[in-house]
């Protein structure tokens, strides 16, 4: 992933499959997290926050890991307990 700053806002190019550029340009859409995809062109994203930044990284990690892994941190964030202080 690179990164630019532009009047203090962090924009980074993700680099994804061309083949999967326009999924995660649409669910970031969905997100109202500020990207970019031009025809032939990396997608460019805008990261303002904590929130963004992992949003973006959920949804590329899906593209990403394994159906196993996939399952695996679901499983561990439905059996999620804080702890108590």
């Amino acid at each position: 992933m690179k990164s630019f700053d532009s009047q203090s806002q962090k924009k980074h190019v993700i680099e994804v499959n061309w083949a999967d550029r326009w999924q995660v340009y649409q669910r970031l859409q969905e997100l109202h997290i500020p990207c970019w995809c031009s025809t032939n062109q990396p997608l460019t994203v805008e990261i303002a926050n904590t929130a963004s930044a992992i949003q973006l990284w959920s949804v590329t990690r899906q593209l990403n890991a394994s159906r196993q892994d996939l399952i695996f941190t679901l499983k561990e964030c439905l059996n999620y307990r804080p702890r108590q202080l």
